[in-house]
């Protein structure tokens, strides 16, 4: 399990990826080569791997999708350290917090 900031990655085993996942839409890279998790809200920083990859794109919206690993690579971010990721599959979360009353996407 890999956690930075608001992002959380879990391992999740290649018989284990749900059906039908690298039929979902694949997000694309940025201007800079990388894929991007997630873009704060209040920085413009970036939760973003860099290397071989294919983030699929989850329509469930506390999921961001399913991150397919190539070869070992980083994930990056301005404010976070380096996470460097082995080859594999990876269920990407938006990390939530409780606030009395409610639970909320933790904004990074």
């Amino acid at each position: 399990m890999y956690r930075q900031g608001d992002i959380l990655l879990l391992p999740v085993d290649e018989g284990a990826v749900p059906v039908g996942v690298t039929g979902l839409p694949a997000k694309p890279r940025d201007g800079r080569g990388r894929i991007v998790l997630a873009l704060g809200e209040v920085t413009g920083h970036a939760h973003a791997v860099v290397g071989a990859g294919t983030l699929f794109l989850d329509p469930e919206p506390t999921t961001i999708g399913h991150l397919k690993i190539d070869a070992p690579t980083r994930l990056v971010h301005e404010e976070h350290a380096t996470i460097s990721l082995p080859k594999g599959w990876y269920k990407v979360v938006r990390q939530r917090e409780y606030i009395p009353g409610a639970v909320r996407i933790i904004a990074d």
